[in-house]
């Protein structure tokens, strides 16, 4: 298991260093370097794993004790290498080498300590999601679910001296420890029935009945929750599209394969456990089909690039999780790749986009195919993927997912879904057409990207085109679990890639005729739909309504806690010394000094305690 163990030295040691030698960490390009390195490490020794892992045909573990027990299993800390973990650790690794080194080009206006932070960050982030990647048991999973916690509270605030960036830390850091509460909970209840933490135990005893009923119900529901906080499922999405006042490429990494990655990735480690949970699976596909149609809908109305590629990570997380519920998690892990990859390029083009005109406003972008080649071509490769067009990684991918939803009876779920497809490609082409092709010319003097901007944005973009063919021509290759499962992966019915394709290709076509062609305006759409349109601006209200629960709730309940702890239990202990502090006072003035007096009180002690000796 040194390969595992290698995949956590490389940006342990990276972070380590950074962190103790601050010369090092304050010296720019150098701290780069040794960052850019020990994620380097991690992806060769990720890939020599996930390679030996495939030829093996077995998970390997490897662990130690942690807490020794009295009674009952010991407590242990592991990795555990499987074809789930052994590929998610490439993907993880793989992402954050290219995000570093774009960054290079991206971040190079940075003050040097500036710039040695950021990278320092990196390195803790990476590890934390690699370390939960390999975890081999609940608790271990959830020491580093809020490492990688911390790791995006800190990248996502790294301007902190911006209010707006310092807020959505705190949000994304709040919103997500609601669901984690849950999680914790959910730990607790399983090891009380199981007494393990261990997967494979856990895996073993539900199959075998001795886990089962209520406190398996309960267990998984609260791991769940952990999920959607992490996962930015409904209503745990506001904290996602806020996150974008952190630099780019961090948007990049956290929305392609680490932060939001972490909860689908856990329900699919936890499929075993969620199919003898079905009422637990109802809520999960529910709560995803529900967070990917408005999620869809809100992005409709953003102008922000950023933010409306953020809305569309939260409405495809939506569909993973909705997969995962309707019993298809190898579904939902093949796109979680294949989005890995689409949605790191369009975030990626996105800060090229960015970096060249200094906007996020797609309709202040324009005119830019001739100008910037190489990333337009990169943008239109990106946004045929997440639209889920033929022979892109996400058209394979996508219908997957659909499959699985319809194989697993739910018809409903199937239209909805079906028809957020189409919406997604809607937003998505007019991103793409608005930014690149529209009327307005780009302000300042828009330029390609430097080559350690331009060479990740080719690398993902091929990977956009083929990594679905390649899903469905390796077998095995998006294996989901050390634990067999009655899923049949690639074999989607011919109608839903078909229906699928004619929704993928409506949305884009409605997209150039409205927004290259101009066949409608923007504005008369407005007027038209004024009241929808406005329920999406303010995001269905879900924050309002947080906003107002945090006001009129939590701060009043606060306050009324406050004043009964102030006045009520510190006025009791006050009275208390306040008394001693008094009685002490009159007492001491018995005591005067002088050696007559203490002679006195001894004697007249002695007579006391004769006498009432004398009277027993």
């Amino acid at each position: 298991m040194i390969d595992a163990v290698l995949v956590l030295a490389g940006p342990l040691a990276a972070f380590a260093l950074l962190g103790i030698v601050p010369p090092l960490r304050r010296s720019g390009k150098p701290a780069a370097a040794v960052a850019i390195t020990g994620i380097g490490v991690s992806l060769v020794a990720a890939v020599a794993l996930l390679t030996r892992i495939h030829a093996a045909g077995a998970p390997s573990i490897a662990e130690i004790v942690w807490a020794p027990m009295t009674t009952g299993p010991s407590i242990t800390l592991g990795l555990l290498a499987d074809g789930l973990s052994a590929s998610m650790a490439v993907l993880v690794a793989f992402i954050a080498l290219l995000v570093q080194v774009y960054s290079l080009s991206y971040m190079k206006d940075e003050p040097k300590p500036s710039f040695g932070r950021y990278y320092t960050y990196h390195s803790l982030f990476a590890f934390a999601m690699l370390g939960l990647v390999l975890a081999h048991n609940l608790l271990q999973t959830y020491i580093f679910w809020e490492l990688v916690g911390l790791g995006s509270y800190l990248l996502i605030g790294f301007w902190f001296e911006k209010p707006e960036a310092s807020r959505a830390a705190l949000k994304a850091f709040w919103t997500t420890r609601l669901g984690d509460v849950g999680f914790a909970i959910g730990i607790v209840i399983l090891w009380s029935s199981a007494g393990t933490f261990t997967f494979t135990e856990l895996f073993a005893k539900v199959d075998g009945g001795a886990l089962a009923g209520t406190a398996l119900v309960l267990g998984v529901a609260g791991i769940y929750l952990g999920a959607m906080g992490k996962s930015a499922q409904f209503p745990f999405h506001i904290w996602l599209p806020d996150a974008m006042e952190g630099p780019t490429p961090v948007s990049a990494l956290i929305h392609a394969a680490t932060m939001v990655a972490a909860g689908v990735y856990l329900m699919v480690r936890i499929a075993p456990l969620l199919a003898h949970t079905p009422q637990v699976a109802t809520v999960v596909f529910a709560i995803g089909v529900l967070t990917a149609f408005l999620a869809a809908s809100m992005a409709l109305v953003e102008n922000d690039i950023k933010r409306i590629l953020a809305f569309s990570t939260v409405s495809q997380l939506g569909f993973m999780m909705a997969a995962c519920g309707a019993g298809a998690p190898s579904a939902a892990y093949f796109h979680l790749v294949t989005h890995a990859f689409f949605k790191a390029l369009l975030f990626l083009v996105a800060g090229s986009l960015i970096h060249a005109v200094h906007t996020n406003d797609i309709f202040k972008m324009g005119r830019l195919t001739r100008i910037m080649p190489v990333t337009c071509a990169c943008f239109a490769a990106g946004a045929l993927a997440l639209s889920g067009v033929f022979p892109t990684a996400g058209f394979f991918s996508k219908d997957e997912m659909l499959a699985g939803v319809l194989a697993a009876g739910h018809p409903v779920g199937f239209a909805i879904l079906l028809v957020t497809a189409g919406i997604t490609a809607f937003y998505t082409g007019r991103a793409f057409f608005v930014a690149t092709m529209g009327s307005t010319d780009s302000p300042g003097h828009p330029h390609e990207a430097p080559l350690p901007m331009k060479l990740p944005l080719v690398v993902l973009a091929v990977l956009a085109v083929v990594a679905g063919v390649g899903g469905r021509l390796i077998p095995g290759l998006f294996a989901t679990s050390i634990a067999p499962l009655a899923e049949a992966h690639g074999h989607a019915p011919f109608f839903v890639p078909a229906l699928a394709t004619v929704s993928a290709l409506a949305g884009l076509v409605l997209a150039y005729v409205g927004y290259e062609r101009r066949g409608f305006d923007p504005a008369a759409v407005r007027r038209s739909f004024g009241p929808l349109v406005t329920v999406l601006e303010r995001r269905w209200y879900v924050d309002d309504v947080f906003e107002g629960v945090y006001r009129f709730v939590y701060l009043k309940v606060s306050n009324a806690i406050g004043w009964f702890d102030r006045f009520i239990v510190d006025g009791v202990v006050n009275a208390v010394t306040w008394g001693t502090w008094l009685g002490a006072g009159r007492l001491r003035t018995l005591q005067s000094g002088r050696v007559q007096d203490a002679l006195y009180a001894t004697a007249f002690g002695l007579v006391l305690i004769v006498w009432l000796a004398w009277g027993w």
